[in-house]
């Protein structure tokens, strides 16, 4: 049985302000995004897209993913408590970021920028998904570090004590989930990727994966509070939110190879 160790949820304290562990976690998450970006770049070499169209990139991409991820926390999973202290909604420092609805808020972030580019959207997200995932991973360990999302009770020999939650061993599920949404599934579509595909097929790849990755974690993490508890068929929220990407992905990947065979 393992405990955990119980981090201090700001990184570094200066005076009254402190700099949080979640909050530098988003920073290495669109660092990676940068640094990714830069590699594939060099194998694309398309007219406009340099350095500066991935700093324009990144930039629409926080906006969505602060914004969506937000919002989707407030509206998805804890209306009640968000809509009683409205103020809190603005602290995303302290956590409570809904990948669904960040996932919602880049999606809307690339259909502007790709408008004002004059560009394919799913062109543009299909460049983007392979980028993504080592920072989703960073926010589980962001989650992890702020001993928050924790497992449901478990007997296995990992099992680990979150004590400010109970005595029980859990799933360290925010740890299945950087390994899954974030190291396994940036592998697999970084590899895929790496040969020409149909346009369209890399974002289809991406929905079903993370969906599909984001369902089987579930069944190891405890349902979020606001949501009180599991929904209908015995399933969570996320799993819920994770089916339609599973389904809109594999429609998206047949359309992709349909078109070109």
């Amino acid at each position: 049985m393992l405990i955990h160790p119980q981090f201090d949820p700001v990184a570094i304290h200066l005076g009254p302000f402190g700099i949080h562990w979640y909050g530098l976690m988003y920073l290495l998450g669109f660092g990676l995004f940068i640094w990714l970006g830069r590699q594939r770049l060099k194998t694309l070499k398309r007219p406009g897209w340099d350095e500066k169209f991935l700093d324009d990139l990144l930039f629409y991409g926080v906006l969505g993913v602060v914004a969506g991820g937000r919002l989707g926390e407030v509206l998805f999973y804890n209306p009640d408590y968000y809509f009683a202290h409205p103020l809190q909604i603005l602290a995303v420092w302290q956590g409570g970021m809904s990948f669904h609805g960040g996932f919602l808020g880049v999606l809307l972030a690339m259909a502007l920028f790709a408008r004002s580019r004059k560009l394919m959207w799913l062109q543009l997200m299909d460049f983007v998904a392979p980028l993504v995932p080592l920072g989703l991973g960073a926010g589980r360990i962001g989650n992890f570090i702020n001993g928050e999302l924790w497992g449901r009770p478990t007997e296995a020999a990992w099992g680990m004590v979150f004590p400010h939650v109970d005595k029980l061993p859990r799933h360290p599920s925010q740890l299945y989930e950087f390994a899954l949404e974030g190291i396994a599934l940036f592998l697999l579509l970084w590899l895929y990727s790496n040969k020409p595909r149909p346009v369209g097929a890399v974002s289809g790849l991406f929905l079903i994966g993370y969906g599909s990755f984001r369902f089987l974690a579930e069944f190891t993490r405890t349902p979020d509070d606001g949501i009180f508890g599991l929904l209908t068929l015995g399933i969570s929220m996320g799993q819920w939110l994770s089916l339609p990407m599973i389904v809109a992905g594999a429609v998206l990947m047949r359309y992709a190879y349909r078109r070109t065979a």
